[in-house]
């Protein structure tokens, strides 16, 4: 388990201290203390503003942040110790740029984001480290932050206690950008493509934990801690060895998928329908710090569904930058909100490189926190971006169909289908209430929610009709 070094810091010098949030050197995690982990977090207590902070376009601002100088960071959001606590309010903030010394205008941050979590009464939920947390957002390479927080209007709940802004420094990436050009995605490709679903020591599939490191085990080009064991596809420039799960064309797709074990149904009973695997940047591509996760991993029986988010952290960022985002994110989710991974199960990035995320395999039905009572038997791709009131770009819409045909298609499930699933609880559904729901879904279908945006959730019948074309349906 992971041990948090929590800092107190008292309202004298909360103004003047920015204290990292980090590790506890070499606690159960089996690594040098003496070693430099990349990325930072760093964090601000909140504090109570006068009237001199009112806005007439804001309103009367409750707590908040002067601006200051800050050490350089490119993420941030709001933190609190309560997981079971709403924020019901506004939070804005605005940043210096470190490359041009520019203030950024006010820009607003998601509050709502307990609806991306484990599901209820699982471990990782129950887990003494959760805090809550809004949702964060990516303002690139900045030294400057100011923030003001206002309490819905008519609210009489108080905001949450303890409230404090982290600021992420996601570090220096593995390299060169590893994503493959978007046209490179489908067929062609090399590597062994072997594939096994199966999770070593879970072979009935029933969501218990497995602390062994079966290496590749399944052939599908990453270890079970994702680090990657297979070079990626030629695109003019090689990228490093581990850092890209090649393509794969539909024949050969199948054939690894057959012969690795990796089919959720009988194969002579049925004919198979699986997109090809499209190229996959691994954790070890995107730079994961693999001490920040928890050392084991936890799989679900099957993938019935996959859920559509957009991870509300804003446009500012170019696709060479996707690495920085996701890394951002990921410490995000295990530094500051006290998950044991990232929550989702992969990432696209605008140009439609597609991601890896929570660590256990690429083919395996590993067990995510995206979806609020419906992550069980489900797989969740958050397109990295902020997509209510902007269109996705289209490459991103793309990938999502390339990705969900070979992953749904893996279980055999039609994209164009339906699916009944159980509901752990949720804002929506209550616990143990049957919902039928698309195989291809968005968040706020399972949840009371924006995700992914309405712009992201009118492209959904158009991928699923193009997934369900890649099985060849």
């Amino acid at each position: 388990m992971r041990g948090y070094l929590v800092s107190s810091i008292s309202a004298a010098c909360a103004a003047a201290l920015v204290l990292p949030l980090s590790l506890t050197a070499g606690a159960a995690t089996g690594t040098d203390p003496e070693r430099e982990i990349p990325g930072t977090t760093r964090s601000l207590p909140l504090e109570p503003l006068g009237p001199a902070a009112t806005d007439r376009s804001f309103g009367s601002v409750v707590q908040g942040l002067p601006r200051r100088d800050v050490a350089p960071f490119s993420l941030l959001g709001l933190v609190w110790e309560d997981a079971a606590a709403e924020l019901e309010g506004t939070v804005e903030v605005r940043t210096r740029s470190l490359a041009d010394g520019a203030w950024s205008p006010w820009q607003q941050v998601e509050t709502h984001n307990a609806d991306h979590a484990a599901d209820p009464g699982t471990e990782e939920s129950a887990a003494g480290r959760v805090r809550g947390s809004t949702a964060p957002l990516w303002v690139g390479p900045s030294d400057g932050v100011e923030v003001r927080v206002k309490r819905a209007d008519g609210s009489s709940h108080p905001l949450p206690e303890g409230l404090r802004l982290d600021l992420v420094d996601p570090g220096d990436g593995p390299g060169a950008d590893p994503a493959p050009a978007a046209g490179d995605r489908a067929g062609g490709g090399g590597g062994d493509g072997e594939e096994d679903g199966s999770a070593p020591g879970d072979a009935e599939g029933d969501g218990e934990e497995d602390g062994s490191d079966p290496g590749d085990a399944d052939g599908d080009g990453t270890d079970a801690d994702g680090t990657g064991t297979t070079a990626g596809p030629g695109t003019g420039t090689a990228p490093a060895p581990g850092t890209v799960l090649p393509a794969l064309d539909r024949s050969d797709t199948e054939a690894a998928a057959a012969a690795g074990g990796t089919l959720g149904f009988d194969v002579t009973a049925a004919q198979p329908h699986i997109g090809p695997r499209p190229a996959i940047v691994t954790r070890k591509g995107w730079g994961a710090d693999e001490s920040l996760r928890e050392k084991t991993f936890v799989y679900t029986s099957t993938v019935k569904a996959a859920f559509v988010h957009h991870s509300a952290t804003g446009n500012n960022y170019t696709c060479q930058q996707a690495p920085s985002v996701l890394r951002s994110i990921y410490r995000y989710h295990t530094v500051s909100s006290g998950w044991r991974d990232i929550g989702y199960n992969f990432a696209i990035d605008k140009c439609g490189n597609i991601y890896e995320g929570r660590a256990g395999g690429v083919a395996r039905p590993v067990l995510g926190a995206h979806t609020l009572g419906f992550n069980t038997n489900s797989t969740g791709i958050a397109v990295l971006g902020t997509y209510s009131s902007s269109n996705p770009p289209q490459a991103a819409v793309t990938a999502v169909a390339q990705l969900t045909a070979w992953k749904l298609g893996l279980h055999g499930v039609d994209p164009k289908g339906s699916v009944t699933l159980v509901s752990g609880g949720s804002g929506k559904y209550a616990k143990g209430a049957k919902v039928t729901l698309a195989t291809i879904a968005g968040h706020r279908d399972g949840f009371a929610t924006d995700c992914p945006g309405g712009r992201l959730y009118g492209q959904l019948g158009t991928i699923r009709t193009a997934s369900a074309a890649l099985q060849g349906r």
